[in-house]
């Protein structure tokens, strides 16, 4: 797995040309914070909402753990609270929550990614 593409794909300094090469284009991806998404153009979709609510977000990948086709891991999530989520408006403040995310490979590229993550934490931190 590429620590680099991957992040610059999803991060602040989302560089979403990077996605196609990456994802395979009937890609699933179920992240923590929304539905079940399929395909380059609605991950894209979700990939402006994240950067749009959390001015500056980050994914820093803390472990990974590799698996015949699969690598999964522990990443933190991080940026500046700019948009409501779950009920709580905007606050500017800096806000993390962790993540254990499932990349499944068929080939070179990315077929499905699941990402379980501490939403309670973030609720949490949210209304701090």
């Amino acid at each position: 797995m590429n620590r680099r593409s991957t992040s610059k794909a999803s991060g602040y300094h989302a560089d979403k040309s990077l996605i196609p090469t990456i994802f395979h284009e009937g890609f699933t991806f179920r992240g923590s914070l929304g539905p079940t998404l399929v395909g380059h153009e609605q991950f894209a979709g979700y990939v402006d909402w994240v950067t749009g609510t959390f001015e500056r977000y980050t994914t820093d990948i803390l472990a990974l753990i590799e698996e015949s086709n699969r690598v999964g891991g522990k990443m933190r999530f991080h940026g500046f609270h700019r948009r409501e989520l779950f009920g709580v408006p905007p606050s500017g403040r800096h806000v993390w929550w962790t993540g254990m995310p499932i990349f499944t490979f068929d080939g070179a590229k990315v077929r499905d990614l699941y990402v379980l993550g501490d939403i309670h934490g973030l609720i949490e931190r949210l209304k701090a």
